[in-house]
């Protein structure tokens, strides 16, 4: 543990979700960013999982368990309680065409499921996490990518610290990816700050968070709001 860490991390949990189109156990370049930030949360005591989503069989849809819609099988429910028990998720997606994986859409598809699920307070139920994204790739994307997944963890009640996203990408077309030799991704300077700042943001706002007991339960209330709370809405009577 860091010695001048300005608090205690190791009550938190993460979940990195790694969306490459990869199975187990082929070597994953998205993984190999995600283990830089894992590896600080780890030295700070933070309990971390990593989840390859295409090792499981997770059904496409936006209900909280599509067996319930026509699905055979949906292994999505049981990553979905790793997501609930866990103060930060990462989302880690390899770049397709411009775009984020087709298994980080599934996963951001999965994850709307839930959202209308409230917590104690009364809010939607991811209030109180933070959430953050590794990008990897050989050609252009990083920024769409994570503005398009940042902006979906945000609308289901993440809370987004400042600079929460990183990623790499070698010469745009066909070239080394981030762990093939002679890549520069591992020693790329740019890269590796902004990981590092990414995961500390994670720690820092999880920290804060947790130490509150989430989001002031205060004029974000579904619950409230339907028995006829206004939270100073300028016309009360709106229904």
């Amino acid at each position: 543990m860091t010695s001048d860490a300005p608090a205690d991390y190791s009550d938190l949990s993460a979940l990195f979700l790694n969306c490459t189109l990869k199975p187990n156990p082929a070597r994953s370049h998205t993984r190999g960013l995600l283990d830089i930030a894992k590896i600080i949360m780890e030295r700070q005591g933070v309990s971390v999982e990593v989840v390859r989503p295409v090792d499981h069989d997770i059904a496409f849809g936006v209900q909280m368990d599509m067996r319930d819609h026509g699905w055979d099988h949906d292994e999505w429910p049981n990553i979905q309680k790793k997501v609930m028990a866990a103060d930060i998720l990462v989302v880690g997606t390899p770049i397709w065409l411009g775009e984020r994986s087709s298994v980080c859409s599934q996963v951001i598809e999965r994850l709307y499921g839930f959202s209308a699920e409230l917590n104690p307070a009364g809010q939607y139920a991811y209030y109180g996490r933070t959430a953050g994204c590794i990008v990897t790739g050989n050609e252009d994307g990083v920024k769409h990518c994570a503005q398009s997944i940042l902006y979906g963890l945000q609308h289901l009640g993440y809370t987004i610290p400042p600079q929460a996203d990183a990623g790499w990408i070698g010469a745009a077309g066909p070239g080394p990816s981030y762990l093939d030799e002679g890549s520069g991704g591992p020693s790329n300077e740019f890269t590796q700050r902004n990981t590092t700042f990414m995961t500390w943001n994670l720690l820092h706002f999880a920290r804060m968070l947790k130490d509150q007991g989430g989001v002031p339960a205060f004029g974000n209330q579904r619950s409230e709001w339907e028995a006829g709370a206004r939270f100073d809405h300028p016309n009360p009577e709106y229904r």
